[in-house]
Parts: C-alpha cells; sequence; structure tokens
C-alpha cells in the first residue's frame, strides 16, 4: 500500500504558540532552500513522490525552489499564505490569504491546486466555516483537522482517516479530508499521534514503522507523514520560546533525518493527488 508524504514548507521562524512571534519579512535570513533541497535528495533517493503544502510568503520569496519541487515531480499544495491561525482570522481574512496563495502558487507552476493545509491544523471546531470557503475557492481536498486535540489544535471525534465533511455537519459540501494519521492502541478511542512534526521526532523510529505497516495490513488505510523543512536541520536559528514550546518545536532534531531515511526505506509513498484521483474523490 502507498502511503503520503507531506511537508509544510514554510521556514524556521514560522510557529503559532503565542500571537506576534514572528513577522514575515525578506530581511530574515531564510534556511528554507538548502532544507528543501536535502528533502528532495532524500526522496529522489528512495523514489519517493511527496505533497508540499507552501507558504504564499515563502513562494513569493522563493519562486524557483517551488518550480524545482513541481519540476522533480512532487504535488504543490497550498498551506495559506501568512501562517496565521485560521480561528484568529475573520472569515474575510481567510479568504483572502487562501486567495493570495493559491493564485501565487499556480502562477508559479501553471497548475491548479487542489490541496490546502492550515497553519497548525487551526480548523477547529471553532473554525469550521472555513470549510465551506475552501470549497467555494477551489480546493478540492483539505488536510487542516487533527483527529486528536491540545492546547493549540484538534478535534477528538474527527476520523482517523480520509473522510467527508458529513462528520462536521457540513453534508452539502464535496471537500475530502485528509488527515495526518493517529494510532489506536487496544480499546483507546482517540489516537495516539505519531506521524509528523513533534510526535515523529518524540516516537521510536522502529515503533513508527511497526503502527504504519499495521495501519496498511489491519486497517487498510494509508499512513499521512508530515515535517516541515527545519526538522532535520541542527544548525537552524532558534526561536525564543518558552520551555514546554521549545520541547515540541525542538526536541529530535538531532535524530530527525536518521529516523526519516529508515521510514522512507521501509514505506512506499505517493501523493495526495494521486492517491485521490485512484480512489475516483477528485472531480
Amino acid at each position: 500500500m502507498k502511503n503520503i508524504f507531506t511537508i509544510d514548507t514554510e521556514d524556521w521562524y514560522h510557529a503559532n504558540y503565542e500571537d506576534n512571534l514572528f513577522t514575515n519579512s525578506s530581511d530574515i535570513i531564510s534556511t528554507v532552500e538548502a532544507n528543501v533541497d536535502r528533502y528532495l535528495e532524500l526522496f529522489n533517493q528512495y523514489n519517493v513522490k511527496a505533497t508540499f503544502f507552501v507558504l504564499g510568503f515563502v513562494a513569493e520569496e522563493h519562486p524557483e525552489m517551488i518550480k524545482k519541487i513541481a519540476e522533480n515531480g512532487h504535488e504543490i499544495a497550498s498551506h495559506g499564505y501568512a501562517h496565521q491561525l485560521v480561528y484568529k482570522q475573520t472569515p474575510n481574512e481567510f479568504r483572502k490569504d487562501i486567495k493570495e496563495s493559491k493564485a501565487l502558487l499556480e502562477n508559479i507552476i501553471g497548475k491548479q491546486v487542489l490541496g490546502y493545509r492550515a497553519p497548525s491544523w487551526s480548523i477547529t471546531e471553532k473554525s469550521l466555516w472555513a470549510l465551506d470557503i475552501l470549497e467555494q475557492e477551489g480546493f478540492q481536498y483539505t488536510s487542516s483537522i487533527f483527529p486528536t486535540s491540545n492546547f493549540l489544535y484538534g478535534i477528538p471525534y474527527a476520523p482517523r482517516f480520509i473522510h467527508t465533511s458529513e462528520v462536521y455537519g457540513k453534508n452539502n459540501l464535496k471537500i475530502i479530508h485528509v488527515p495526518p494519521t493517529t494510532m489506536c492502541i487496544a480499546n483507546i478511542k482517540i489516537g495516539i499521534p505519531f506521524s509528523g512534526g513533534a510526535y515523529f521526532r518524540l516516537v521510536p523510529g522502529w515503533l513508527i514503522n511497526k503502527w504504519t505497516t499495521m495501519i496498511n495490513s489491519k486497517e487498510n488505510n494509508p499512513v499521512v507523514f508530515y515535517l516541515h523543512p527545519r526538522e532535520i536541520d541542527v544548525s537552524q536559528p532558534r526561536i525564543k520560546l518558552k520551555w514546554k514550546e521549545s520541547m515540541i518545536h525542538y526536541y529530535g532534531i538531532r535524530g530527525c533525518e536518521r529516523k526519516l531515511k529508515s521510514v522512507l526505506a521501509n514505506t512506499q509513498f505517493c501523493t495526495i493527488e494521486e492517491l485521490l484521483t485512484q480512489e475516483n474523490r477528485l472531480k
């Protein structure tokens, strides 16, 4: 079974733990190109095609990098423009953000952008209105709802695998949901995150591979992985964060690439667009 690897293509300073933590600026030294190049090398080495959810600001600053990603056979999708939390935006602000990002990306790659991922999984119960706007603006799938919850994001009752909007009371919408994958153990109803970000860096590599195999074989579903460019960069600049947020943001960075290589070597992957096309879920 083919699984999905995704990259939230943003820079080292994009984080939403608190308000006004960062400012998008051309004056800030960027590390995104070097880190994306390393991902492209690894994906080529292991014959992996991935989906890159690209921040509009990053695309504006690095258009040739976006072209390079697409020319290497990977899917370009939207991560919004400014990396703002959806539930802290008004509907009009959100619409402007996603329209700007989508148009910018499509102009660079000359192809329709089908997918969207909210910064920090910030489509929650407070911002389900965003689903209507996404469909109105031409998105066919979203990977924006985390099927568990913490202080920043998540909807605990969200399905763990690819699903429609009916579960959120949006029976009129056709947009498809592609959530990050969690693992259910025994009678625990809420899944355990393991497939990306701090969870990926925390969970041992052998266990990630074991759970991936179990989900593929026993639950007959693909695993949706996600990482950020900075997560394989041990020499990145550091954001000044409180202790808890610093642990979430930086724990396990040193061993992340090694763990990533193990996953890439033991798992087959395709893009979200390819998987949804094969399942006849796209228009």
